[in-house]
């Protein structure tokens, strides 16, 4: 005889569980006029929002109530009094019978914790047995008695039961995840602790986090003293830890090798040795061995090979006493460019560095490798590194660490300042993100010595200046480190190795930019475009522009003033007065370093003035290094690094001597700086630079009306100096005479 379906809607009132009992039910209790026990429904608390629960009847609720317990009340945000409409559910038993269920468990109290543990088998025997054909659904609350214990669950997923299984066939293997489904006798319940509880799990039927004990739970990266790092350290977990946190035979099946060697790259000073020293707390493992590259090397011919085998001994015992089960052996090389140096260079040397390189790669990756063993190599030199060591299955992780950005200093200066804080001993004007936005391109070690300078300068202020060095204890009490102290080392003290150093660029602007006319506000309104083009998009990372124009006309001081407005964190000059007396080889190496130390900043500008100079351009010959040229030439069109961007500003007064060297093509435009061509031209930069008086400029002006002028702007101020020394009378005179004089073998002067 087929059931009874009884087709119910109904809008009802939401009301207090009658009973504790009824509580741990994990039903909704209704009166017996409105609903039977064990049905199943819908209760709609918005027009968006609908909880399915199973109801059970008692006689202490009125019809027309529907009460819940807190839990229920707490995770469907209901209201004692809510009107609910509720309404049948049914099942689909073919695509919505539990298979498994993952469920967060907690004690219910926190006074009532204890350290017993509780075994999660019997948990799950007991749950199946108490809730048997009732409905759960993903993020449900519930209470759950348990060895006169109360326990608060959350349902953290469903998976449906296989309809193969239920049809009596062989399990097809599909799994399916569900958000509501039917508990019924072959469920599984996998219990899993909630973060942070003290509970004790034992059993089979809790989840796989015993076994995922290689990453420490408590780690914190600042608490370390780690800032900066998060996403290189994400990644480093992402390819060297997520295959070790798996069960050994899931790897196994999968055919998956791990990981077995990091390298750590990048300049000196962002932390690459502080996060290998770091990294053993990190992990619940063995202490790492950590080992300076140099310390390998031994006088004796085979002791530096036999060094590297005794670092991988314990590993390899253990490999052979556990197999798969072996824990992780970390070996941490500090300065690996000392020992793994390309093999086959240096001629004159013992083959020492290859032999040690060899006795690496065979316990990392020959024949007889080894499977439990992370080896993490540090250098600032990668490019002297045996490429063997490079490839997958060796050092296949290869981590650039940089320069911070403006997050990761405000980090790393919120670690070295912490403790200050802490004791009070920083004063309130003190703003770290202010100091993070000043200090562009500095390392992690230069912040950690631009707080200790910061330091020195607060306690100076207390040493009384007395024939001996005495600390006046009585202002010490009062010692704070103010933001007075902090910009001052910022000024004098601690300067970027890839940074931007104000003298380079400083004296080639000393005397300003004059803006003699609409020529030179229009190359500065178009360095500023070539500026934000640079920020702002995102498909030219490099844009390279040249400012030509006759001798002495400003291109260098045009060039730094743009490069000084971008305000970039990276400026440079590469200027052939650095590299006098150098061979070529010397100058191509130079002017890379320049353009390499740029590609480690997110926004570099860099100057390459007077570049037939750096050329060694000659008209007589005529000759130019053929060297430099093509190394210039890759520069100038070499892409930085995905998410840097570069500017190039180059000078020249040679632009044809660049047309036929098919360099101009390098550029991504040219802009022409000319010279003051005309009387008024000039009249107005002596009035803007102030050197002359009202008469006397009169007076010049007089004198160059309708006059045609060619002469360059720093030219121009070496003849107002010399007349300058004259006495007033002559002062005019002789400064017409000099421009006569200037211009007149070229007839620019008419």
């Amino acid at each position: 005889m087929a059931a009874r379906v009884v087709i119910f809607f109904k809008t009802m009132q939401a009301a207090r569980c009658p009973t504790d009992e009824l509580s741990l039910t994990n039903c909704a209790v209704v009166s017996e006029k409105d609903l039977q026990s064990g049905q199943n429904v819908t209760v709609k608390t918005t027009p968006n929002h609908k909880f399915v629960f199973t109801v059970k009847t008692h006689h202490t609720v009125a019809p027309g109530s529907i009460a819940f317990s807190l839990p229920q009340r707490k995770w469907a945000g209901l209201s004692i009094g809510q009107e609910v409409e509720v309404a049948n559910y049914n099942f689909d038993k073919s695509k919505q019978c539990i298979g498994s269920m993952t469920i967060e468990i907690d004690f219910l109290q926190k006074k009532s914790t204890d350290t017993s543990p509780y075994d999660s088998d019997k948990m799950a025997a007991e749950f199946i047995q108490q809730f048997n054909n009732q409905a759960f659904s993903v993020t449900q609350q519930l209470v759950f008695s348990f060895c006169d214990k109360l326990f608060g669950l959350m349902v953290k997923d469903i998976e449906a039961m296989d309809a193969s299984i239920l049809k009596g066939e062989p399990a097809s293997g599909k799994k399916q995840k569900i958000d509501v489904g039917l508990m019924v006798g072959n469920s599984q319940v996998v219990f899993e602790k909630a973060e942070s509880s003290s509970l004790t799990l034992v059993g089979k039927a809790k989840t796989k986090e015993a076994r995922q004990t290689i990453i420490n739970p408590d780690w914190n990266f600042e608490k370390m003293g780690i800032g900066g790092l998060d996403k290189e350290f994400s990644d480093i977990f992402r390819r060297a830890f997520a295959s070790r946190v798996f069960p050994p035979d899931i790897v196994e099946q999968m055919g998956c090798k791990h990981v077995k060697g990091i390298l750590l790259f990048g300049p000196p000073g962002c932390g690459k040795t502080l996060m290998a020293r770091q990294i053993g707390k990190m992990l619940n493992a063995r202490e790492p061995k950590i080992v300076n590259g140099p310390e390998i090397l031994n006088k004796y011919v085979g002791e530096s090979e036999a060094n590297i085998r005794k670092l991988f001994a314990d590993a390899e015992d253990e490999q052979k006493r556990l197999g798969a089960n072996s824990g992780l052996h970390i070996l941490i090389f500090d300065e690996l460019d000392a020992i793994c140096k390309q093999r086959g260079t240096g001629a004159s040397s013992t083959g020492v560095h290859d032999t040690v390189v060899n006795q690496l790669l065979s316990k990392i990756d020959g024949v007889e490798q080894l499977n439990n063993i992370l080896v993490i190599g540090m250098t600032n030199r990668p490019d002297l590194i045996d490429d063997a060591l490079m490839r997958p299955g060796r050092f296949e992780v290869k981590m650039e660490i940089g320069l911070p950005d403006e997050k990761g200093r405000v980090q790393i200066l919120n670690i070295h300042t912490n403790k200050m804080r802490s004791f009070d001993l920083l004063a309130q004007d003190v703003d770290i993100k202010e100091l993070a936005a000043e200090t562009k391109n500095y390392s992690g070690a230069e912040l950690e010595g631009l707080v200790r300078a910061a330091q020195s300068t607060a306690m100076n202020r207390h040493i009384k200046a007395t024939s001996t060095v005495e600390v006046d204890m009585e202002k010490a009490e009062k010692l704070r480190v103010t933001r007075n102290d902090f910009m001052g080392s910022l000024n004098n003290d601690i300067k970027p190795a890839f940074g931007t150093n104000a003298e380079d660029y400083s004296s080639y602007i000393m005397n300003g930019i004059i803006k003699w006319g609409d020529p030179v506000s229009h190359v500065l309104d178009d360095g500023e475009l070539l500026v934000q083009q640079t920020k702002n998009s995102d498909r030219t990372p490099l844009v390279a522009v040249l400012l030509e124009g006759p001798p002495h006309s400003g291109k260098t001081a045009l060039a730094a003033q743009i490069a000084e407005d971008s305000e970039f964190p990276f400026i440079k000059i590469c200027s052939p007065d650095k590299m006098i007396g150098h061979s070529e080889i010397s100058k191509c190496q130079a002017i890379k370093k320049v353009f390499d130390d740029a590609y480690k900043s997110q926004l570099s500008c860099v100057v390459v003035d007077d570049i037939e100079r750096l050329l060694d351009y000659v008209p007589i010959g005529p000759r130019f290094s053929n060297l430099v040229l093509q190394a210039l030439l890759v520069l100038l069109k070499k892409a930085p690094p995905k998410g840097r961007k570069l500017l190039i500003i180059g000078t020249t007064s040679r632009k044809d001597v660049l047309q036929e060297m098919e360099m101009l093509d390098a550029f991504s435009t040219t802009i022409h700086v000319p010279n003051i061509s005309t009387g008024e031209q000039l009249v107005d930069a002596l009035e803007l630079l102030g050197s002359f008086s009202d008469k006397e400029r009169a007076s010049i002006a007089q004198q160059l009306k309708g006059k045609r002028v060619w002469i360059g702007i720093k030219k121009l101020l070496v003849l107002i100096e010399m007349s300058l020394q004259m006495d007033e009378t002559y002062r005019v005179t002789k400064f017409l005479s000099l421009l006569r004089d200037e211009g007149a073998d070229r007839k620019f002067y008419e």
